[in-house]
């Protein structure tokens, strides 16, 4: 048993903290043991922790607790990611709301080289779940992760295509994995675990009661570098996924539908108001996503840079932000402690990745 996991769940136990929180504290301390080690001074000199949570700290004690999660983990063969894990997926680090941890049942890496979510309504017609299949089936030739919430209509047609194609595809469901909701995809869940990964942020045994759906559905959105809205009433699921992506700057594609079709007013909508992009084939996921770019043009990939995970998370961040930012907001952005923020940067430096600017801010080199 892990001690530092036990910390690290035990943080995830204290009321009141929350994932910001919970961020910010590992930043500045260091680790989640070093957390509980801390008097209630130097924890009030943190910024944001208040004298109720400083006090709430100081007095918790949720490491039974903490290891009876970690028990229970166990028995269902669930990996308990942590954020500051290597194996936690790198896109969903880059969120400002990513969960401090997930469990995960399953063969597959959860950062894989190209992701796509594909959502929907629930009451799936025929014609939804045949274009479902036709962008399976594209994607299958790209080596692309398939992301989904393994619910009723056009997220458990994309799960099937993908197991019938021998695509890899990873399930976000809403309680914990060893209660999967609705029941009867469970068999499909248990097939999808030989290629693919089942992905919660709820402890063991948690009910997949409604609150926790949108929460899900900030995962789904947040671990894609697209997200495919197939069919979708005026209101439901598939368009909070999409406003999340599109809130995480991600692109968002909508299928258009036959005008007056319930099922195509919400798609028909984001298209129209110009919330998400008009999906007419894979070729448009290629166009935008600039998979079919002259390598040189991208940004080099952590194999390329021979760079650590730590080290590729800043990269990233800087190349995605453009512009210079202070050591502080660094931190803050890809979670990893301010201390080690420092050594990465000068890692990268002697790379002649990143430059050092006045104000202790740091760019990349174009």
């Amino acid at each position: 048993m892990s001690e530092e996991l036990v910390f690290q769940i035990s943080l995830e136990l204290i009321p009141g903290i929350g994932n910001k929180g919970i961020k910010q504290l590992i930043s500045y301390c260091g680790s989640a043991s070093a957390v509980f080690k801390c008097n209630k001074s130097k924890l009030l000199k943190i910024p944001g922790v208040g004298e109720k949570m400083a006090t709430a700290i100081i007095k918790s004690n949720p490491f039974k607790k903490a290891e009876e999660i970690l028990r229970s983990a166990e028995k269902i063969n669930s990996e308990i990611l942590h954020y500051t894990d290597p194996a936690y997926p790198k896109r969903l680090k880059q969120i400002p709301d990513s969960p401090n941890i997930l469990y995960k049942t399953g063969s597959s890496a959860l950062s894989p080289k190209r992701t796509v979510a594909i959502v929907g309504t629930r009451k799936a017609t025929e014609y939804g779940k045949s274009i479902t299949d036709k962008i399976v089936d594209d994607l299958s030739k790209l080596d692309v992760s398939i992301i989904s919430g393994l619910a009723y209509g056009i997220d458990i047609q994309a799960h099937k295509r993908c197991l019938k194609n021998n695509v890899s595809t990873m399930a976000i469901v809403a309680g914990g994995l060893d209660r999967i909701y609705p029941s009867v995809h469970k068999q499909y869940a248990e097939k999808i675990l030989e290629n693919g990964a089942v992905i919660s942020e709820s402890i063991p045994g948690t009910k997949p009661d409604p609150h926790l759906f949108p929460a899900r559905n900030r995962i789904i959105a947040g671990m894609a570098d697209a997200t495919i809205v197939v069919q979708a009433a005026e209101k439901g699921g598939a368009l909070i996924t999409a406003q999340i992506a599109d809130s995480y700057n991600r692109l968002v594609f909508a299928v258009p539908g036959e005008v007056g079709n319930t099922y195509a007013e919400g798609t028909n909508k984001l298209i129209a108001t110009q919330r998400a992009l008009i999906y007419t084939g894979v070729e448009d996921l290629i166009y935008h996503l600039n998979w079919d770019i002259d390598a040189n043009d991208q940004i080099k990939s952590e194999q390329d840079l021979d760079l650590s995970d730590d080290e590729y998370v800043i990269y990233h961040l800087l190349h995605e932000i453009g512009s210079a930012i202070e050591i502080d907001t660094i931190a803050f952005q890809s979670q990893i402690p301010i201390n080690q923020v420092a050594a990465l940067l000068l890692s990268l430096e002697f790379k002649s990745l990143v430059k050092s600017l006045p104000g202790k801010k740091f760019r990349t080199i174009n």
